[in-house]
């Protein structure tokens, strides 16, 4: 049988409904997200030590409450709980839009501050060792200048702390906007990176972000937060500036052919 599961046995009485009741938990604290794939109806029988048949029926149970999806030949998985933060349409005018992204940043300023302070309060001792092993991919990446992981290990940091919080509404809320980073709606870390030249204003900011809440240092831990998304914008602004005085450089230049 699969051990260190989240899921728990359940007891004998009304089966489904502990079912129900178990995975609706991990849903609401933000343990289970959603489009996370749940174990095989097999396996995750096993793990609840309920019959196939009652696990069917929690399941079912579960996708008229809308809290799980099941695909055919794929399996079941968490159903999409916060929506579209925006539609498409709105996306592309955002795109377009540079004041939006300002306010993107933002927005994000101040939920990861907050988030950060929680989780310099909160976090358990597996949350601590996540994040440093995080932390430790964030410094192999500098090293070995590999981007892909650079990336994943940014998103894997801010994912943690926002985890650590151990606040449900927030961790929901918060993973559609790094599913929006993620994508590349606003910016494209690359061109952050450019800016900061080696990448290493991004590294220090990381590893302070990161050892304040291992630290448990809520006011250290807000700071660096901040301090990182200020960092952020400064650098798109003076990016952007640049961008702008290349081209009415370049416009000088074939005026003057």
């Amino acid at each position: 049988m699969p051990t260190n599961s989240i899921f728990e046995p359940v007891g004998h009485e009304s089966l489904a409904d502990a079912v129900v009741a178990q995975i609706e938990e991990l849903i609401a604290s933000g343990i289970l997200k959603q489009g996370r794939k749940l174990p095989s109806e097999r396996d995750l029988a096993e793990l609840l030590r309920v019959s196939r048949p009652k696990l069917r029926e929690a399941l079912q149970v579960l996708e008229e409450r809308g809290l799980v999806t099941t695909k055919h030949g794929e399996g079941s998985f968490v159903a999409p709980l916060t929506g579209q933060a925006m539609l498409p349409a709105l996306l592309a005018l955002y795109g377009r839009h540079e004041p939006a992204f300002f306010d993107y940043l933002e927005y994000r300023r101040a939920q990861e501050g907050f988030a950060a302070r929680l989780a310099a309060l909160r976090a358990t001792r597996a949350d601590k060792e996540r994040i440093s092993e995080i932390l430790a991919d964030i410094e192999r990446a500098w090293t070995e200048q590999d981007a892909k992981l650079s990336r994943e290990a940014d998103l894997a940091l801010h994912t943690a702390i926002v985890d650590a919080s151990q606040n449900a509404t927030l961790i929901h809320m918060m993973q559609t906007i790094f599913n929006l980073t993620q994508q590349g709606v606003f910016y494209n870390r690359d061109f952050l990176t450019s800016i900061d030249g080696s990448g290493r204003k991004l590294l220090e900011q990381h590893l302070e972000l990161g050892q304040a809440v291992i630290a448990s240092d809520p006011k250290r831990a807000e700071q660096a937060a901040y301090d990182h998304i200020d960092f952020v914008e400064s650098s798109f602004r003076l990016g952007i500036e640049q961008q702008r005085r290349e081209a009415m450089a370049e416009k000088r230049r074939l005026v003057e052919k």
